[in-house]
């Protein structure tokens, strides 16, 4: 017996291994331990995977009930439970459900694993002949946002690598020859991880060639990023040419307003004759007026003189 039962906890990595949904692309496992009877386990799973934990090996013709008990960080404690009567119980009612394999073997399943869904996974099956019990640790896998920068910190010109909202924290190296620079980590009220290293760079160092390595759980390989300037404060190298683009503008604008001014001048010469014009033909019509007064004068008298 006892020969059968150290075969057992040897194998039980393995049976385990062998549950639905471990995913191996998707999830990494740690070794389990046992306290207080209970065997304890340490997963984490990429986010938005499919997640399936196995409370047994045993099929449900063996089984006479699963209960799951869930302490999730951010919600109450629930439960969801399925007996051999067909009988279920669940007040988590978030989308977790009791399923069964291709064999036959309960399991539970998290549909797109989010933060929301770390905490505490407690199972206890009971079968004909025995019962076990689990307590699950399971952790999110969420790979960082990334990003890199050259700025100006104090008269000196600084490489910036940082890996923003991770889980687990971010490992970030420099690839350059000189010393190694300190990698500073935080985190935020959700439990995400913020690490950022800084590299001053000196007059020797070669800036082409500098790239940061950024390495993460989630990534099967390390990201390569090489540092540019386009974050925090405008490089001093970028000042001249703001300066000429300003002056430019300028002077394109002080021409057009000057070209304007010349427009609206022109535009006024070219109107004022037309203003001019109906005083110009009145003196034009006055001496004709004037002759036919004289002339009807003339005849008027010339018609008094024959009366």
């Amino acid at each position: 017996m006892m020969w059968i039962y150290a075969a057992f906890i040897l194998l039980l990595p393995e049976v385990w291994s062998l549950g639905p949904g471990t995913n191996l692309n998707t999830s990494a496992n740690f070794n389990d331990s046992s306290i207080g009877g209970d065997v304890v386990r340490h997963s984490a799973f990429n986010e938005w995977s499919d997640v399936d934990l196995t409370c047994s090996n045993k099929t449900w013709d063996e089984t006479l009930y699963v209960i799951w008990t869930i302490q999730l960080k951010y919600k109450d404690e629930c439960k969801i439970s399925l007996d051999d009567g067909g009988r279920r119980v669940d007040t988590c009612n978030d989308g977790k459900s009791l399923r069964n394999t291709s064999s036959d073997r309960p399991y539970l399943h998290i549909p797109n694993f989010t933060n929301g869904d770390e905490g505490v996974y407690k199972c206890e099956s009971v079968y004909k002949g025995g019962s076990v019990r689990y307590e699950i640790n399971v952790a999110i896998t969420v790979p960082p946002s990334i990003s890199a920068w050259f700025e100006q910190e104090d008269n000196k010109m600084v490489a910036v690598c940082k890996a923003e909202r991770g889980k687990p924290a971010a490992n970030i190296y420099w690839r350059h020859a000189g010393n190694l620079s300190d990698v500073k980590t935080s985190s935020d009220l959700d439990g995400f991880f913020t690490a950022e290293s800084r590299l001053e760079i000196s007059d020797k160092m070669d800036t082409e060639n500098l790239s940061c390595a950024i390495s993460h759980l989630f990534w099967r390989e390390e990201q390569i990023l090489v540092p540019k300037p386009t974050k925090g404060n405008v490089p001093w190298l970028y000042i001249p040419a703001v300066a000429v683009l300003v002056f430019f503008c300028a002077g394109v604008l002080f021409f057009a307003q000057k070209k304007l001014m010349i427009l609206r001048q022109c535009q006024q010469s070219d109107s004022s004759p037309a203003k001019t014009a109906p005083t110009e033909d009145v003196e034009e019509v006055e001496p004709y007026a004037s002759y036919v007064q004289r002339v009807n004068s003339i005849y008027n008298s010339s018609a008094d003189l024959f009366t």
